[in-house]
């Protein structure tokens, strides 16, 4: 009989690591006793698995805004320089703005870039409550998206893939004739200037009609100028400023989409270390669990 017994309490033994051996095999899929709504460690490690994914994605997109910007900021010098040149006659002369304004925004239609575009949203919402915007051109999908709610119905016309290739000389003569093609007495072009590679600026920047060019006397202080020439030095000056704003607007974009993704990096590498500490102490937990199962199983037999 205790021959029959001892038998009996071994083969309980041996069944009872069989389980435990088992449970150790599934534990990845099990949970703590009492931790009613935890994650398990498999979803746990599919997570960190997601996040280690997209930390590869943000870090890889960094790097080619990177390389994006340097091109962006070396276009710019020489962008600048026309610009300057074509708005210095404006910034220096005294011109009436009239009353029949016409507003050009200009954005891109990339996103995944901070709050650039937003930003220049809200100066433009900013704008049409202090005095309502009644002529508008939009240049980029997003701003365009932005603004949908409170102007739309201003919109004259709009331009997209905006953003996808570096911006040329042509792109800003297309939107120069465009604007030409209504009548207007100041045209403000509003933009995102780049200061330096952690910051950037929405301005408005005033170009006046060849009307109101021709009606200022200092025009003509020097030199009998016909109004044929004074046309076509405004389609070219206008020309030249939204030329500079649509390259201001990509550095400002590339920095500000560099420090997004190096952000989003460094959040999604901190995210990683909080999620490996949670798989950590779950599978902890859940081992621990299970070794006090087989040991208090294998006390009962004793």
């Amino acid at each position: 009989k205790q021959w029959y017994q001892r038998r009996v309490a071994i083969t309980a033994g041996n069944n009872l690591r069989d389980m435990a051996t088992t449970w150790l095999r599934t534990s990845m899929t099990l949970t703590p006793s009492g931790a009613r709504g935890m994650a398990t460690l498999k979803d746990i490690e599919t997570r960190l698995k997601s996040v280690k994914n997209i930390k590869k994605i943000t870090s890889s997109m960094k790097m080619v805004s990177a390389a994006k910007f340097t091109r962006a900021e070396k276009a710019l010098k020489p962008a600048r320089v026309y610009g300057g040149g074509a708005a210095a006659l404006y910034e220096k002369n005294e011109f009436s703005e009239g009353e029949n304004k016409l507003y050009i925004a200009i954005s891109s239609d990339r996103g995944l870039c901070g709050g650039i575009h937003s930003g220049l949203g809200r100066t433009f919402k900013a704008l049409h409550a202090e005095s309502p915007v009644k002529k508008a051109v939009v240049v980029g999908d997003k701003v365009k998206a932005i603004l949908v709610k409170t102007m739309g119905d201003t919109y004259l016309s709009t331009f997209n893939n905006v953003g996808k290739k570096p911006s040329s000389f042509t792109d800003a003569l297309d939107i120069a004739e465009e604007v030409l093609c209504h009548e207007f007495d100041s045209a403000e072009i509003a933009y995102n200037s780049f200061v330096n590679v952690v910051s950037y600026k929405p301005i408005i920047k005033p170009t006046p009609s060849a009307a109101n060019i021709e009606s200022n006397d200092a025009i003509f202080t020097y030199d009998e100028v016909d109004s044929e020439v004074i046309r076509c030095y405004q389609e070219f000056s206008l020309a030249n400023i939204i030329f500079h704003a649509l390259k201001e607007q990509e550095a400002s974009e590339q920095s500000a989409r560099m420090n997004a993704m190096e952000n989003a990096t460094r959040n999604a590498g901190e995210m990683i270390d909080k999620l490996q500490l949670q798989y950590n102490r779950t599978r902890q937990a859940v081992i621990t669990r299970e070794l006090i199962e087989i040991i208090s199983g294998a006390n009962a037999l004793d």
